[in-house]
């Protein structure tokens, strides 16, 4: 799946577009198995992927949440590739509230990718991240996230690039 999300800006945490509000966030991993049901309501109330298909091929899903509440701000879907160090991102959506221009928090693209680079370093992955990008993003993503392409489309963020961004929204934990 190509990567059709737009890196608005790095922020230390999601930033509230309207009054410049820092607001803390947390993330997990969705345990339940997402079903076509479950991803057919998501569509129906804006999401854009079937993340019911992610689930199904392996992937783990995890949802970025503002602090101590259910308030689901973006989800990333990853797998682990271990055999080869590193972590493939099949898709990368952030809530239909945070889209576009108008979006409530700025900081949510960035943020998921935070995410896939330090669970690729608690694996042992070095913060390897691989993904294929939107051909239009590709040069976004090397200017936000300092990915580096492998072809024209593919993409990885090395261990350095993924250092800079585990520490931008982990600093506590870096």
């Amino acid at each position: 799946m190509e990567i059709n999300i737009e890196i608005d800006e790095l922020t230390n945490c999601l930033v509230n577009r309207i009054t410049g509000e820092e607001c803390d966030t947390q993330y997990r991993l969705i345990s339940k198995t997402i079903t076509k049901a479950d991803a057919q309501d998501m569509i129906k109330n804006g999401w854009l992927f079937d993340w019911s298909i992610p689930h199904s091929n392996g992937y783990e899903i995890y949802e970025l949440l503002l602090k101590d509440t259910e308030a689901r701000q973006g989800l990333i879907a990853l797998k682990h590739i271990r055999d080869q160090l590193y972590t493939h991102v099949d898709i990368v959506e952030s809530a239909p509230s945070n889209r576009g221009k108008d979006g409530t928090y700025l900081g949510v693209g960035a943020h998921l990718f935070a995410i896939a680079c330090k669970l690729s370093w608690d694996v042992g992955n070095e913060g390897y991240v691989q993904f294929k990008a939107k051909t239009d993003l590709v040069e976004h993503y090397q200017k936000t996230l300092n990915a580096q392409n492998i072809d024209r489309q593919n993409m990885f963020i090395d261990s350095y690039a993924a250092l800079n961004l585990i520490k931008k929204y982990f600093s506590e934990e870096a």
